[in-house]
């Protein structure tokens, strides 16, 4: 039977009421700092409270927990009200946690899972592989219906670039999400400052709907239009939509794996 006498406790300075220690046991656990005569800073800031005549106050969180239940509670605390803490250890479970002072930010494994993906290069006027292949990009656009698909690619998801009446000429990795095209900037120029094969890229910049949006990507390996890799008549994936996932499709995985050379569930790793 699962031992669910352990609790997680907190240690409040009674001079400004700031929590400094959060801790986990069972028993009398809580009590024991108050008799701990190490050099640390949690023992630090008790005997500094003693001295002007209070004592910390000393509060359970949870209680009736497993042990594992109690680690991961604490952990979570630690990590929530962690500046300021006096604990030395961030608690077993840390691994788990995203780093402190990154929440500005997305991370791969916390906010979203990397994956494979197969991108349809969708040539036209709008947008032409030799430029994708050339400024390492690919994008989508010209309504909600094709934005809202490569918008959901992420960075350090990997792509695999189709081009319809080809077959596959690329597979790179995402570095940045999608923009719109007057946000993009290579090699800190905008795109209207190449001479870009796709002429009416720029066409409704104006609007944040139709606007084509811009993915960054860099290359692993790419080809071009006349080297595309395929196979007729055998399975391979292709849609007609921006975005697809490759996760279940391993006859297509491993077709890519061994025309390009890589290793495609690494690069998502």
């Amino acid at each position: 039977m699962t031992d669910r006498n352990y609790y997680v406790y907190v240690y409040i300075d009674p001079r400004n009421y700031e929590e400094f220690y959060y801790g986990k046991g069972k028993g009398s656990r809580r009590f024991a700092h108050l008799f701990d005569d190490s050099d640390s800073e949690k023992v630090a800031r008790i005997r500094a409270i003693e001295a002007e005549g209070l004592q910390p106050i000393i509060r359970t969180v949870a209680a009736g927990l497993s042990e594992a239940e109690a680690h991961l509670i604490e952990t979570t605390l630690i990590w929530k009200l962690g500046k300021g803490l006096t604990n030395k250890a961030a608690g077993r479970f840390v691994s788990l946690f995203r780093p402190r002072n990154t929440l500005h930010r997305e991370l791969s494994s916390f906010d979203f899972q990397n994956g494979i993906y197969y991108v349809n290069v969708g040539e036209g006027s709008h947008r032409n592989w030799d430029d994708c292949r050339r400024l390492g990009f690919l994008s989508a656009g010209q309504g909600p219906q094709w934005r809202d698909q490569i918008l959901d690619l992420a960075e350090g998801d990997v792509v695999v670039a189709y081009l319809k009446g080809s077959g596959y000429v690329g597979v790179g990795k995402v570095l940045a999400r999608a923009v719109p095209y007057l946000d993009y900037r290579h090699e800190g120029r905008l795109l209207e400052h190449f001479d870009l094969v796709a002429k009416d890229m720029a066409e409704n910049s104006d609007s944040v709907a139709d606007s084509e949006y811009v993915l960054r990507v860099e290359w692993i390996v790419s080809v071009p239009r006349t080297e595309a890799k395929w196979e007729p008549n055998s399975g391979l994936y292709t849609t007609p939509l921006v975005r697809a996932s490759l996760e279940r499709q391993p006859q297509t995985i491993s077709f890519v794996e061994n025309a390009f050379g890589v290793q495609l569930r690494e690069l998502a790793t």
